[in-house]
């Protein structure tokens, strides 16, 4: 096994540990990339690669989804549960697709900024897990479509990298108050329409770079993050339900700062 394969295959688990996490899997993929000299061609595997975080969240929810979708024509409910993480998708979608290019070219490609988003991401998430509204929504599957909307907003703060997909998503959550649980649990739900998304938006808008020898070490790194993300997902509910968020803004401030010192020494 190459050098680079092993790479990959730290890199998928990188990608599946802090996917569903509020800490930023991009931000923490950039971040090693950077100091461990991997370099994808048009970022695309660190892209790719969410893919088996996707797959990894279809397939634990896969019967609620297949439940909700054959009850979508009949149940009120469950057309709301659908149009809710519908609405919540969309700012960050119409956001995505215009502002890619800069997103990639200059927002990915500046360390500096990343360890700094992290740092105040978790001093943020640190003020929101203790100071929230009381929660008035104990259901992911039954929030209001102003709430999804407004979580879906807070989203495409995720656009910046080292923010976080699940931390904006969450911050957002509990400031609408909803529970600590419904909240990660809307933030799973709303990762699959985004996060597919993301992955073929961008397939296709680097599809002209893309490294075809690649394909290997792509394969592996998404194999292990779907392995990661799976595990994850299952144990982040009861965790955040006995513990809430404060151990992952402790976590999101160590590594900013850690990043921050390596960037002073080794630049």
């Amino acid at each position: 096994m190459s050098d680079t394969t092993l790479l990959a295959a730290f890199l998928g688990l990188i990608e599946g540990l802090t996917e569903f996490i509020p800490v930023s899997s991009t931000g923490h993929l950039l971040l090693f990339g950077h100091f461990l000299g991997f370099n994808s061609a048009g970022r695309t595997f660190e892209v790719v690669i969410q893919l088996g975080a996707v797959l990894a969240i279809l397939t634990i929810y896969s019967g609620k989804l297949i439940a909700v979708a054959r009850a979508a024509p009949r149940d009120r409910q469950a057309r709301r549960f659908l149009w809710s993480i519908l609405i919540a998708f969309l700012p960050a979608a119409v956001i995505g697709v215009f502002a890619h290019k800069f997103i990639k070219t200059v927002l990915f490609e500046t360390p500096m900024l990343i360890a700094v988003m992290l740092i105040l991401g978790g001093v943020l998430l640190l003020f929101v897990d203790r100071f929230a509204p009381r929660p008035r929504h104990d259901d992911a599957m039954r929030l209001p479509l102003n709430v999804a909307l407004r979580i879906g907003l807070f989203q495409c703060l995720a656009m910046v990298p080292g923010t976080s997909r699940s931390g904006a998503t969450i911050v957002g959550a509990l400031l609408m108050g909803v529970g600590k649980r419904a909240a990660a649990e809307f933030s799973f739900f709303l990762s699959m329409p985004t996060m597919a998304g993301a992955f073929a938006y961008d397939l296709w808008a680097n599809r002209a770079v893309l490294d075809l020898g690649a394909v290997s070490d792509i394969a592996v790194g998404l194999a292990c993050a779907f392995v990661t993300a799976a595990l994850v997902v299952k144990w982040l509910l009861g965790f955040v339900s006995r513990n809430g968020y404060a151990f992952f803004g402790w976590w999101r401030i160590t590594a900013g700062v850690a990043a921050l010192a390596l960037l002073f020494v080794l630049g």
